[in-house]
């Protein structure tokens, strides 16, 4: 089991670096950060772009590997985005994940967009399927519903072969199966719960309908793999090492191979204390 750290792009660079070195220094496996213009649950909060926030964290760290949680096709073009993978993997010396995901309704609103939920799951499998092109081939043409491409250039390509890894976030049944048909992996926050009972059998039954769709499309299971964001669940996974622990355990025994929690915050969502932080990596990160 893999260990990650998300650290919210809501700091100055000044305080934002050191969360970065020491992640690393903890020994996460990786460290990611939101992709939003806003985040509802700060909606006040200061907040930095990710693409940015991501070069400089490369910059100043050299093992950990680092991602968007999750990035979308709310507010870009597949191919912006591609040049930014491109230069991220650069920088990073191939190290970037990128997490894929519809989008959230607040960003999208304050573009002025009114799309449907269809229409945004068709637009997230154009994105995903466009960008996947993207970051494999040169000379791309696409003229599709959302998005169009004449001749788009991709040199020099990624770092990483054969792209940047796409790590698509996924509960509805479309979803699913584009992940299981481009994605590196599968990320999930499980469905909104009342209690923590729920949520686990909401990740539980999530991960039956995965287990559907890499069936259907023949996929080999063997390097699939699967993160689960600890802390969408009611409770906080570092409340304390032992709660960490138990929730770990649970997702490994569900299949996951990767789990991601939230470097605590003093105070609101995801309050906690850094000293528990420390002793779960000290206890469950090999780095």
């Amino acid at each position: 089991m893999r260990v990650g750290v998300t650290i919210l792009p809501e700091h100055r660079w000044n305080a934002a670096e050191p969360l970065w070195r020491r992640a690393e220094e903890l020994g996460f496996a990786h460290a990611w950060t939101y992709d939003h213009l806003v985040w509802a649950g700060l909606p006040d909060s200061p907040w930095f772009g990710t693409t940015p926030t991501l070069a400089a964290a490369a910059v100043v760290t050299s093992r950990i590997r680092l991602g968007t949680l999750v990035s979308s096709p709310n507010y870009r073009h597949p191919y912006v985005f591609a040049r930014d993978l491109l230069a991220l993997d650069d920088i990073s010396g191939g190290r970037i994940v990128c997490g894929l995901g519809t989008g959230g309704d607040l960003d999208s609103r304050i573009l002025g967009e009114d799309l449907g939920v269809r229409e945004r799951v068709d637009r997230f499998a154009e994105f995903t399927e466009l960008l996947d092109r993207l970051l494999r081939e040169d000379h791309v043409t696409h003229d599709g519903r959302f998005y169009r491409a004449r001749d788009a250039r991709t040199l020099p390509g990624p770092v990483q072969q054969p792209r940047v890894p796409l790590v698509i976030a996924a509960n509805g049944p479309r979803s699913l199966r584009l992940a299981a048909t481009l994605g590196t992996g599968w990320v999930t926050i499980g469905r909104p719960a009342e209690t923590v009972d729920e949520w686990w059998q909401s990740v539980g039954e999530l991960v039956d309908r995965l287990d559907e769709a890499l069936a259907t499309q023949g996929r080999d299971t063997a390097g699939f793999d699967r993160y689960l964001s600890l802390d969408a669940s009611p409770r906080f996974s570092l409340e304390s090492v032992g709660v960490f622990e138990e929730m770990a355990g649970r997702a490994g025994e569900l299949g996951f191979t990767d789990v991601i929690t939230h470097w605590p915050r003093p105070e609101g969502v995801y309050a906690g204390r850094l000293a528990v932080l420390e002793e779960v990596a000290s206890r469950f990160c090999r780095g």
